[in-house]
């Protein structure tokens, strides 16, 4: 984690970056439903964890001097079924407000930390 994450609110990561800016790309690992301080933010709540997945995701765009507007493609993964899926995805359009970029929805079975429930990574390109 560098200077301007940690700057920015982005809780520390276990051993890996946040992106790696090459060229006008920006590669991003894909975020998580963690506050300032790495706790999971809404439990049991799909709605409440991709709103927390967006806004880490701003942070660290804006702490690269990106915004929304150079997402390219959106991978958005939940545990749950179909009516999680869909919580979930509800979030995203009202993060978007309704102008989602081409994104993925998928549903998986497992996710990287306790009480995880979504994760969205993106491809962000500043042309």
């Amino acid at each position: 984690m560098n200077k301007a994450e940690k700057e920015a609110g982005l809780a520390e990561t276990p051993g890996y970056r946040y992106a790696e800016k090459v060229g006008n790309q920006l590669f991003v690992a894909g975020q998580v439903p963690n506050d300032s301080n790495g706790q999971i933010v809404g439990p049991r709540d799909h709605y409440q964890q991709s709103h927390q997945c967006l806004a880490n995701l701003r942070k660290l765009l804006v702490t690269y001097g990106y915004t929304f507007e150079h997402i390219r493609r959106m991978v958005v993964y939940v545990v749950g079924e179909q009516p999680d899926l869909m919580k979930a995805w509800d979030a995203v359009k009202d993060e978007f407000h309704g102008s989602v970029p081409p994104a993925t929805l998928l549903g998986v079975s497992t996710l990287g930390h306790e009480g995880q429930l979504v994760e969205i990574d993106a491809t962000v390109i500043r042309e």
